[in-house]
């Protein structure tokens, strides 16, 4: 069976592009990215714990979504498990009577945005770690998370981490894994399935959405939304095959950017937020290429977002609006030339400048559109300025400003029928060029 199209979930997840990832935990307060797994619960304190503050400022910059790191490798749980002894309940915040997931989805459906959740399948701390038990613990788990008792989940976000060095129940060893059978994923995604019906999955291999195939926030101007997933070792998958996906692929698996805020994923007193110039570049190669941006923001040992981020994030936003804030091409006289698959013309009044196109397909209906061309009209002469590849559910492509009369996109290459369902045109003041 081939699905080539999106699904009701994945369209709900390419309307909300922008959403954030929240890593908090252990690490937190180590200053470390992995944990060994023998931290000591007291050390997790949090004294000042706001996932309002969390949901308030995503909400306000224009995140549609958050997800929260519920368990990382080291082991320590954020919520107070009943299958394990490395959890909150063990750390001196609230007296051991506290529970992160808890208040963080609460204050998720107060703010009005979707809460999402990553339950990592490597466990640093479990003395099972690589044996079958291990395995069935993971699920006892996905249980607690997944089976109601924290509500309706929108994104369940799955990694193939598997193995290496660890505490494991204090035997302080190396262990490996088969990352290919051990984990059994189709049954992990069954299970979430059932008990969360309409979250999106995210892995290598998706089933509904998959990763870029790097942190680094880039991803290339041509990448088709489908991919063969029976192509994909979750864990150990081709970074190339997932940043360009497959023409023609057997399934409707579109990417995700991951990409942090600062340069790790956990909060760290000597790491900095990156400078907006370089969130606006992440932005044109996330939202801007039609993937999704899930965007890092690590609390500090406070338990709220710091400062410097909020101001950066707030930036961004501010940035964004800027740029797409007047379409050139609203009101404009548009014309379908009988050229190729297709050639449409936007007249422009003399001398616009402008410096971003913005095109969008159909996806519901596929992603057809395999090259095209811009070209702009300067005294009565056409000039290309452009030669791009792939569109899908939306392509913004930015270009040294020039003065126009006319602007024009000839689709060169198509798989199927085109339906360009938009084409705008801005004079945008931030672009990465």
């Amino acid at each position: 069976m081939t699905t080539r199209v999106p699904s009701a979930r994945q369209m709900h997840w390419h309307e909300h592009p922008f959403y954030g990832f929240v890593h908090f935990g252990m690490n937190t307060f180590t200053d470390q990215e992995w944990g060994s797994g023998g931290e000591d619960p007291a050390l997790f304190n949090p004294a000042q714990l706001d996932c309002r503050q969390w949901a308030r400022v995503a909400k306000e910059v224009g995140m549609q979504r958050l997800i929260l790191t519920a368990k990382h490798h080291d082991g320590f749980c954020l919520w107070p498990s009943r299958w394990t002894e490395h959890s909150v309940k063990h750390s001196p915040w609230k007296g051991g009577r506290g529970d992160v997931v808890a208040e963080f989805v609460e204050a998720c459906a107060t703010e009005g945005i979707e809460a999402g959740l990553y339950l990592s399948p490597w466990d640093r701390n479990h003395g099972a770690y690589g044996q079958p038990e291990y395995v069935e613990y993971y699920h006892r788990q996905m249980d607690e998370l997944f089976g109601g008792a924290y509500g309706k989940l929108y994104e369940i976000w799955l990694d193939g981490a598997n193995g290496g060095d660890g505490w494991y129940g204090g035997a302080n060893e190396r262990r490996e894994i088969d990352r290919r059978t051990y984990y059994d994923f189709p049954r992990i995604i069954d299970k979430i399935r059932t008990l969360q019906p309409d979250a999106v999955i995210f892995s290598d291999a998706g089933p509904d959405i998959r990763w870029i195939g790097n942190e680094s926030g880039t991803s290339e101007p041509a990448c088709w939304g489908t991919i063969d997933p029976s192509k994909i070792v979750i864990g150990d998958a081709d970074c190339s095959y997932l940043a360009a996906g497959e023409e023609g692929g057997t399934h409707w698996i579109p990417p995700e950017v991951d990409v942090s805020i600062r340069p790790g994923w956990f909060w760290h007193p000597s790491e900095a937020p990156h400078s907006l110039r370089r969130l606006i570049s992440i932005w044109f190669t996330s939202v801007g290429h039609g993937h999704g941006l899930n965007l890092n923001i690590p609390p500090d040992r406070s338990g709220l977002f710091a400062e410097e981020d909020v101001l950066q994030l707030r930036a961004l936003r501010h940035a964004v609006e800027a740029n797409f804030r007047t379409d050139l091409a609203e009101g404009a006289e548009i014309e379908d030339v009988p050229d190729g698959p297709l050639t449409r013309v936007v007249h422009l009044p003399p001398k616009t400048r402008a410096n971003c196109v913005h095109l969008e397909e159909q996806v519901e209906k596929g992603q057809h559109i395999a090259a095209f061309e811009v070209d702009v009209r300067q005294d009565g002469a056409w000039h290309r300025i452009v030669k791009g590849g792939t569109v899908g559910a939306r392509m913004f492509v930015p270009f040294e400003a020039v003065l126009a009369e006319a602007l024009r996109v000839r689709v060169t290459r198509a798989i199927g029928p085109v339906t360009l369902s938009r084409l705008s045109l801005y004079h945008a003041p931030n672009v990465p060029l």
